[in-house]
């Protein structure tokens, strides 16, 4: 019987859309309220800001995913394209680069054809694919799932700090939703970094820390431009 493992490789594609799009929902949305409240803003006003940062948002990131990806695949499909019209017109050549590879991974150069021999056989393309462009169906580029996952991820997290400032509306609500949204950043840091195996602590600490920098950096000019408007 076939022993079958998961792996978190199988999640990259979906995972880093979803992280990518929450991340940028609530550091971006976070900011633009706390840029605007800092500029003494009427409450209708900073929120209009941040329901309009939430839908500029998610249609600006499903856009850009969709673009960036698609653009991946395309660069996919040309080089195997590419590959497929090397194996028909020199055959003999792909098979000793495709040995090459082996041999170059640790065996011995006999096995090392052999194996490209056996391959070959069973599935020419898919192992010039694997082997020698790197493309593997796992990590291939999925152009409408990355758009979908980051339009719908960043809607969700420029929710979290846009429900924060209904709620704490008046001279709380700066304040209130700086600390909630490091505390979302955080969790979202935590989640990603365990779905992905690495340590939850650094996880967390990464997009903290540039929540931090982003809000920090709002609030200055909404403070400045207040200042000078007033």
């Amino acid at each position: 019987m076939r022993h079958r493992e998961y792996h978190r490789t199988d999640r990259i594609g979906w995972l880093r859309a979803a992280v990518l799009g929450a991340n940028d929902g609530i550091v971006s949305t976070a900011s633009l309220i706390i840029g605007v409240a800092a500029a003494q803003a009427e409450f209708g006003s900073i929120m209009l800001a941040g329901m309009a940062g939430l839908v500029a948002g998610s249609m600006s990131m499903a856009a850009g995913e969709y673009v960036s990806v698609f653009s991946q695949a395309d660069t996919e499909r040309a080089d195997i394209e590419r590959e497929r019209k090397e194996l028909e017109t020199s055959p003999e050549h792909e098979l000793l680069e495709l040995a090459g590879i082996y041999e170059d991974r640790g065996l011995e150069p006999e096995l090392a054809r052999e194996v490209a021999v056996q391959l070959t056989k069973h599935d020419a393309l898919g192992a010039h694919a694997r082997d020698e462009l790197g493309i593997s169906t796992v990590m291939s580029a999925r152009p409408l799932q990355a758009a979908v996952y980051s339009a719908v991820s960043f809607a969700i997290g420029a929710a979290l700090p846009l429900a924060v400032a209904a709620i704490f509306a008046g001279g709380m609500l700066i304040s209130a939703v700086a600390v909630s949204s490091l505390v979302f950043l955080a969790l979202l840091g935590g989640i990603a970094a365990n779905m992905g195996g690495a340590s939850l602590l650094k996880g967390a600490w990464r997009v903290m820390f540039w929540g931090a920098a982003a809000m920090l950096a709002t609030a200055a000019v909404g403070y400045a431009f207040g200042t000078t408007v007033g």
